[in-house]
C-alpha cells in the first residue's frame, strides 16, 4: 500500500473510518488558523472538518467535486517580496467559501491541483 501524504494519523485514521465502498484517500493535511481542523482529499470529495461551531462543537464536511464552483490559491506576500511559509486555499460552494491555511505552500499546491482536476473534468 502505498503511504498516504498526512501531518497528523488521527486525523488520516478519522478520514478513514468515514470512507465509502471503493473511496481512495489521496492526502489528508493539517490546517492552521482559528476555527480549522483539517483537510481531506478522496478521489470523490474533499471532507473538511471545522472547528468553528459554538460549543466546543465540530463539523465534518463532505464536499462533492461536482458542488465545487472554484478554487483559489492565496497568497501572502511579505514586504520584500518573499513568501510566507504557509499557503492558504479557498473552495467555493455555492455561496459558501471554505478556507484552509496548511503549513507549506506544497500542500496548499497539491490541494488546488487535486481539486482543479476533479472539478475541471
Amino acid at each position: 500500500m502505498n503511504a498516504i501524504p498526512h501531518d497528523r494519523l488521527e486525523q488520516l485514521q478519522q478520514i478513514q473510518s468515514g470512507l465509502m465502498q471503493g473511496e481512495q484517500i489521496i492526502a489528508v493535511y493539517d490546517a492552521v488558523g482559528v476555527g480549522t481542523g483539517f483537510l481531506g482529499l478522496t478521489d470523490r470529495r474533499v471532507i473538511v472538518q471545522d472547528k468553528s461551531f459554538v460549543g466546543k462543537k465540530v463539523a465534518i464536511t463532505s464536499i462533492p467535486y461536482s458542488k465545487i464552483t472554484s478554487v483559489s490559491v492565496v497568497s501572502n506576500k511579505s514586504f520584500a517580496g518573499s513568501f510566507f511559509s504557509s499557503g492558504a486555499i479557498a473552495i467555493n460552494v455555492g455561496t459558501h467559501v471554505y478556507e484552509m491555511d496548511f503549513r507549506g505552500e506544497q500542500k496548499a499546491h497539491h490541494v488546488h491541483s487535486v481539486i482543479l482536476h476533479y472539478i475541471s473534468r
